[in-house]
């Protein structure tokens, strides 16, 4: 057997070496406390590198510096929340600032040593050739939305850490307001929570606090509101509430301020232009169960479409979306690369011409793929397309990539929409099911055909 033989050592030609595409850049690797930063080489090829500390002063005596050697562009890694303030007021002096994911950063070989002196150098190293791409990041006034929107979502978690705690004294107390109805957070949940607290314990008062629209019957929920009342768990049950109320006031506080900014950002001409109604009946009462009609009327302003038109999209799903990625979908070439920046691209390792068993390391999440996830999930038992392909592809895989798979088109559809102002149409479940039969119909007939068959179909026999 011929042994094969490998040439090493060969000489580099000089076309093969990188060049310097940009010599005016600098690198900077960011601490809590100080800051490392590298400057472009000066004429006998040797680059400075200055220490500041992290105050809002020595940055911005950092740009000065940094402008005085006739600076063009600084990279720096995503580091924490620390990159923050040094970003925005270099780009306050008018510095174009790339902010570098640390995890491609840390990949590339040939970083001789792990120090912040070393890493300020490799860092202007790889943005002096080319070799850095900046994260994706909206406008100011976008990013400015999103802070907001996403310490609202973090109030809104603890509002539901404080249900699940009234929910563990209620069953203390074997009071089973949360299997009576099916949202403790509803209108007859929250009045029921709120008789108890006011010191209600007759399980008929209670039960005859029900919606009409109630599952339950009033026989059923006397039984379930019949409880064990102990004062130590209503102490703690008055005291959950309380700091329930408290959060409910502070949320409403984040959405009068978000309403204020969406105003804002809404292009002139169209301040009082008014969307349709919803087409489906049933998201027209959800979207006034919850009271967010005036919400939806804003985002369309603000958008110049509708999410909310595509089905499992609601509400609080289109303000995520937005205010995570704006209005303007240009930076993204394709709805792939958008798909993929998500977190929803499918995964499938090659090596070697064999495809590779997946690796069971999380794959990467974002806000934007969680909330689709969440509405792709919400499409179980819709009867649109959307809930039809759902369907589909659960019985052929399974429910999670069921999930994966649908909020992977629910984010093809969005880019669609925000890019190429594309409207949504459902065509129906049954018109999604007789188009893909007729699909697989087509496929089955050209299969045979390659293989000198043709298809015949056969008349139902009956009996």
């Amino acid at each position: 057997m011929k042994e094969k033989t490998r040439r090493t050592g060969g000489k580099l030609v000089g076309g093969s070496q990188l060049s310097v595409i940009n010599p005016l850049v600098a690198g900077i690797d960011i601490g809590s406390r100080e800051m490392f930063v590298c400057g472009p080489a000066n004429g006998e090829g040797r680059r400075e590198i200055r220490v500041f500390a992290t105050t809002t002063q020595q940055i911005r005596d950092c740009g000065r510096w940094l402008k005085e050697r006739k600076v063009q562009s600084v990279a720096m890694e995503s580091t924490g929340v620390y990159w923050i303030p040094v970003l925005e007021i270099l780009e306050g002096q008018g510095l174009e600032v790339l902010l570098v994911d640390p995890g491609p950063l840390s990949r590339v070989p040939g970083r001789s040593e792990k120090t912040d002196n070393s890493d300020c150098q490799w860092i202007q190293t790889l943005h002096s050739h080319g070799l850095l791409r900046g994260s994706f990041r909206p406008s100011e006034q976008v990013g400015e939305l999103r802070t907001i929107v996403r310490q609202k979502a973090a109030l809104v978690r603890e509002q539901a850490d404080w249900t699940r705690r009234m929910h563990k004294c209620l069953d203390q107390m074997n009071v089973r307001v949360h299997h009576a109805v099916t949202q403790t957070q509803g209108v007859t949940g929250m009045a029921i929570l709120r008789a108890i607290v006011h010191g209600e314990r007759d399980p008929r008062k209670l039960a005859a606090l029900r919606d009409r629209g109630c599952q339950k019957s009033e026989a059923e929920m006397i039984e379930l509101l019949t409880g064990n009342w102990r004062e130590n768990h209503l102490f703690n049950l008055r005291q959950h509430m309380t700091m329930y109320d408290a959060v409910s006031q502070q949320l409403a506080v984040y959405e009068q301020e978000i309403q204020r900014r969406m105003q804002e950002l809404t292009p002139p001409g169209r301040e009082d232009t008014d969307i349709p109604a919803a087409a489906k009946r049933e998201k027209q009462k959800s979207l006034k169960r919850r009271g967010q009609e005036g919400k939806r009327q804003t985002l369309y302003r603000m958008i110049g479409a509708d999410l909310t038109s595509i089905d499992g999209i609601g509400v609080e799903t289109a303000e995520v979306i937005i205010t995570e990625y704006g209005t303007d979908m240009s930076k993204f070439q394709t709805e792939k690369e958008f798909v993929k920046h998500i977190g929803l691209a499918p995964s499938r390792p090659v090596s070697g011409g064999k495809v590779l068993k997946k690796s069971r390391k999380a794959r990467k999440s974002t806000r934007t793929a969680e909330v689709l996830r969440n509405a792709a999930a919400a499409l179980k038992n819709s009867h649109s397309a959307l809930g039809a392909y759902f369907r589909r592809m659960a019985r052929r895989k399974d429910a999670s990539i069921a999930v994966f798979a649908t909020a992977r088109k629910l984010g093809e559809m969005i880019y669609r929409m925000l890019r190429h102002g594309e409207g949504y149409v459902d065509m129906g479940q049954a018109a999604y099911e007789k188009h893909y039969e007729e699909t697989k119909l087509r496929a089955m007939k050209s299969t045979a055909k390659q293989m000198g068959y043709d298809l015949i179909k056969q008349e139902a026999i009956t009996v």
